[in-house]
């Protein structure tokens, strides 16, 4: 039986799938969700990603107007992906389902096991994109960094491929 679900929630497609298992487990156990996005230049939408036009880069690299242009993008990014949060947890309390969220700045994997550590949670569910290979080597794993550093179990969902 599970009290305590931590559900990572990214910028992906895999968000809603993975919401939809946490959500199910919590009416069935009556459990707590803490729904948690990780801010972090891992993500693939995020405004920290390094452009590979040479113009988009030249903005980034020593310009006070391309600093205040990536903040801009940063705040946007920041506040979409709290949206986003918001508008999961409403699901989830109209589903009448406990639930708190949390947005911090870090690196996924870590903050994921740190956080279910300090509060206590006794299942995360996590999204799993299927990455193999040179992919996962060079892309990294955050499903994979939670499942060996988590402290309690790992639920993860797969990406259905096409």
């Amino acid at each position: 039986m599970y009290h305590k679900i931590l559900v990572a929630i990214d910028n992906s497609p895999m968000a809603q799938p993975v919401f939809e298992r946490a959500l199910s487990l919590a009416k069935e156990n009556s459990a707590t969700l803490l729904l948690l996005h990780v801010l972090s230049s891992d993500e693939q939408s995020s405004p920290l990603m390094l452009p590979t036009d040479d113009d988009e880069l030249d903005w980034i690299i020593g310009s006070d107007i391309g600093l205040k242009k990536w903040r801009e993008q940063w705040q946007k990014y920041e506040s979409e992906c709290l949206g986003k949060l918001q508008a999961l947890a409403a699901e989830a309390r109209s589903a009448e389902v406990n639930v708190e969220f949390r947005q911090i700045t870090g690196g996924p994997g870590r903050t994921i096991s740190q956080l279910a550590k300090t509060w206590g949670a006794d299942l995360i569910v996590i999204g799993n994109r299927g990455h193999s290979g040179l992919s996962e080597l060079l892309l990294g794993s955050v499903s994979n960094y939670v499942l060996h550093h988590s402290p309690c179990s790992v639920l993860t969902v797969k990406a259905k491929l096409a």
